[in-house]
């Protein structure tokens, strides 16, 4: 009997995880390593939502690869089973002729897809739970909506366990890529054929090159419940882009809590810290971004606060690279890499099982419209 070819993914995240996926796919024996069980809470990926949403400013190669996202995520909940999107559609408010709105219309408006136009007053009428004050600039596109991501990364994990694939609970303390090695933390070393590095905000301690190039930063997002009288209507919003205030908000779907976040990075933290509680001040800090938007706030119930790491690029460029011969590197994705994991999965594997597909697949991941894998 030929023998398999193996890959070792180290990573049980969105993209550690496709990526195995989509080897076992091509016939790959893989095992994955990560320092706790998927979902592991302190992982990037795991968190009740991400956003998956066609609106990408001037980044067209992005907006375009969502229709590759959606097609590599059908085939995903096929296998799966059971789909874990909620469309909700994608509001998006400015208080100004601001660029990232502007381009996203041209952007979208240039390909004939699904657009509204909102006057403020047509903002607090379709959305009344939402203040229309202050908006100049607004759109609603009815594509988009909510990938349900720790029950993703939950389903999948056990799926490509139940494929073949090994998921090994231990921290590497160091990689080879030219010999496809990882050493563990308790000395013992795992090699395969194949090596793909996807450790998030913990590249940089493995993989200084990398690391010079992203940054970790310590994100924070606050959870609550609407008030009864408007907990129907907001169960049935649309995600909330807020250019203005700095803010997104993502609608209880399907059992979740409406959760709250920030546009920026801080560009700060340690991955490894072992008190990730964000204290009141920031929690108050991400609130007040939305008061003026949603009117009532204070009448929120509060479910808690959390911080999550990202790994940003300064351009928010996915780094999908050769380390070696043998070595690949998946990085940079920071808050908007989720909506991707499935096709970069797949993208990668097969750049790893036809070295003639190869060709262009940095280029691509970094979202260059004008070079396809």
């Amino acid at each position: 009997m030929e023998k398999r070819p193996t890959a070792l993914i180290l990573g049980a995240g969105i993209m550690g995880l496709c990526t195995a996926w989509s080897l076992l796919r091509e016939g790959f024996s893989v095992r994955i390593v990560d320092q706790a069980p998927p979902p592991n809470p302190r992982g990037s990926s795991v968190d009740h939502h991400r956003l998956i949403r066609h609106a990408y400013g001037a980044q067209p190669g992005y907006m375009r690869m969502v229709d590759e996202a959606y097609a590599a995520w059908d085939e995903l909940w096929a296998d799966l089973g059971e789909v874990l999107h909620i469309q909700t559609g994608v509001l998006a408010l400015d208080e100004a002729n601001g660029e990232w709105l502007r381009a996203s219309r041209d952007a979208l408006r240039a390909e004939n897809r699904p657009l509204e136009d909102l006057s403020a007053a047509q903002v607090a009428q379709r959305f009344p739970y939402i203040s229309g004050e202050g908006i100049a600039n607004a759109f609603f596109c009815p594509q988009g909506g909510v990938l349900l991501a720790e029950r993703i990364v939950t389903a999948l994990a056990q799926h490509v366990v139940a494929q073949g694939a090994v998921i090994e609970i231990a921290r590497a303390s160091a990689l080879d890529a030219e010999r496809a090695t990882l050493t563990l933390e308790d000395g013992s070393t795992r090699s395969a054929d194949v090596l793909v590095v996807a450790a998030g905000p913990w590249i940089p301690r493995l993989l200084p090159a990398i690391g010079r190039r992203v940054t970790a930063s310590r994100q924070v997002l606050v959870r609550l419940a609407p008030p009864p009288e408007t907990a129907e209507a907001w169960s049935c919003a649309p995600m909330v882009l807020d250019l203005a205030g700095g803010f997104y908000l993502v609608p209880p779907v399907a059992g979740t809590p409406l959760k709250i976040g920030d546009h920026s990075f801080s560009l700060q933290g340690d991955p490894d810290d072992p008190d990730r509680t964000p204290d009141l001040h920031e929690a108050d800090r991400i609130l007040d971004l939305a008061r003026r938007r949603i009117p009532g706030l204070d009448r929120f119930t509060h479910l808690g606060a959390a911080t999550c790491f990202y790994e940003v690029e300064p351009r928010e460029r996915f780094v999908v690279e050769r380390l070696s011969k043998r070595g690949w590197v998946m990085s940079g994705f920071s808050g908007h890499g989720f909506k991707f994991g499935a096709v970069l999965g797949q993208r990668l594997a097969r750049a790893i099982t036809q070295p003639e597909a190869s060709h262009g697949v940095t280029a691509w991941a970094a979202g260059d419209e004008m070079i396809s894998a």
